[in-house]
């Protein structure tokens, strides 16, 4: 196990922590670097220069929305895996550090004269000999986000990273800590924060378009990648060319190369994923988060559907989360589904109308919000929206997800989706997981001393232990 750490300051209160992860939403600024003379300080002018850790699917789209800012290059990328063929995903291409190194050189030969990219198996190495890297942009599986993370903002650099955040509790707390303590700007990787559609939804809901909400629903169609699964694989097949497996598997403990772990069905197994509710929760409980401040959830209980065990996470689920107050100083109740399941349909809703297949719902005491997958905020009943007040638009919105972290690490205002945040909306996610993982049982949280009441034996989900070399100092 790792050093937990320091209690008093893991134990922020909902009022600090709103303060603290949403400036930009609330329209403060930090104080620009250039006055500053801050760790990591990149003049407005200067191109920012980026090493991308993994390389797979997600890490060759991020290189590929990098790439369209004029002031970032990609000058190093560190991935244990070579070659990745990803045509039977929704990622629909190729991968690796072969196919994505040759995008990167395609895209920059012709505007930088004598571009190199340099190319690391291990992200350790790249961050020891590439000094001149402001920034990392991690797209790992989740069980490496916060050791590349926190190596990554020990060296100074500013970092993206995929969500969710961490694998643990301990480490998204961790992660917030050490935020804090370097000021280096951070952007979680859940992209839908930077939509206009979710910033008019918090508008509403603060506005109180609906009136005082007491409940909020959010489902995705997400089950499990291989349907088979009923444990671990039992023997190993071939390792693909190039591919350093000690490498990939990370923190985790060691086994012997099976096609079922990578790529992307990783996600199946909690050794490296978090299954549905770790993949799709940062940003399908996003705007509940944000609009209500909440704070740490009192009780959680997510049950399981379909057969999963101790090493594989189930088909579908369905959670409750109470929050004993929101920013109005009322209690709330979140309910998550994911594998098909669906809220029932509400009164206010015309006839015929069928939920989108992937949603979030806030039930109010005048009227419903639905957000589909473009997140705008649709009002029921009809005759509500047509007579509503249209909300004053008061927050700032973005100029895209990529953009505002570049504009962060320039001395602009923080990035909304940063680490103090995004490790809080993590340690959400995870406390969902952490129910799951015990199989359903309701979690009491203590947030102050990270523990669940009367459950010694989720400590071990809590806080993972690691594998020699891979802990986080």
């Amino acid at each position: 196990m790792q050093e937990q750490p320091n209690k008093k300051a893991s134990n922020d209160s909902r009022r600090h922590f709103v303060k603290a992860a949403s400036l930009s939403a609330a329209g403060f600024f930090i104080v620009p670097r250039f006055v500053l003379g801050g760790q990591g300080f990149v003049a407005p002018s200067d191109k920012v220069n980026v090493g991308m850790v993994g390389v797979g699917g997600k890490g060759r789209q991020n290189a590929q929305d990098l790439m369209k800012l004029d002031d970032v290059q990609i000058t190093a990328i560190a991935d244990p895996g070579e070659y990745w063929d990803l045509a039977n995903f929704y990622y629909r291409s190729i991968a690796g550090r072969g196919p994505v190194k040759r995008l990167i050189e395609g895209h920059y030969e012709d505007k930088t004269e004598n571009f190199k990219l340099n190319e690391y198996l291990d992200f350790r190495e790249m961050l020891e000999k590439e000094k001149g890297l402001d920034a990392i942009c991690c797209s790992t599986p989740d069980n490496t986000h916060a050791v590349v993370t926190y190596a990554s903002m020990k060296s100074g650099k500013h970092v993206y990273c995929e969500k969710p955040l961490t694998h643990n509790i301990w480490e998204a707390r961790m992660i917030k800590q050490l935020t804090k303590e370097t000021g280096l700007a951070t952007q979680m990787g859940n992209v839908g924060h930077s939509t206009d559609g979710i910033r008019q939804t918090v508008e509403y809901l603060r506005a109180g378009v609906i009136g005082e909400v007491r409940e909020t629903h959010s489902w995705v169609p997400a089950s499990r990648w291989i349907p088979e699964l009923r444990g671990l694989p039992e023997s190993g097949t071939t390792k693909p060319h190039g591919l350093d497996w000690d490498l990939w598997l990370g923190p985790s403990a060691n086994r012997p190369y099976h096609e079922w772990y990578s790529p992307v069905t990783w996600r199946d197994f909690w050794d490296f994923g978090c299954g549905a509710l770790g993949d799709f929760g940062c940003h399908d409980m996003d705007a509940a988060t944000w609009a209500f401040e909440l704070g740490y959830p009192e009780t959680i209980e997510v049950f399981p559907a379909g057969f999963s065990n101790e090493h594989i996470a189930p088909y579908g689920e369905i959670g409750y989360y109470h929050f004993p107050e929101n920013n109005t100083g009322k209690p709330i109740d979140l309910t998550w589904y994911s594998g098909g399941v669906k809220p029932p349909l509400h009164p206010s809703l015309p006839a015929g109308y069928q939920w989108p297949s992937r949603g979030t719902l806030f039930v109010g005491d005048k009227g419903i919000i639905v957000n589909g997958g473009d997140r705008v905020p649709h009002v029921f009943p009809e005759s509500l929206a047509a007579t509503m007040k249209q909300p004053k638009e008061v927050i700032p919105r973005s100029k895209g997800h990529f953009r505002d972290w570049v504009d962060a690490i320039k001395g602009g205002p923080a990035a909304s989706a940063n680490f103090e945040y995004g490790a809080h909306l993590t340690e959400i996610t995870l406390l969902g997981v952490l129910s799951l993982r015990m199989r359903g049982q309701k979690i009491y949280w203590d947030s102050q001393n990270l523990k669940a009441k009367g459950l010694d034996a989720a400590d071990a989900y809590i806080t993972e232990p690691v594998r020699p070399g891979w802990e986080m100092s």
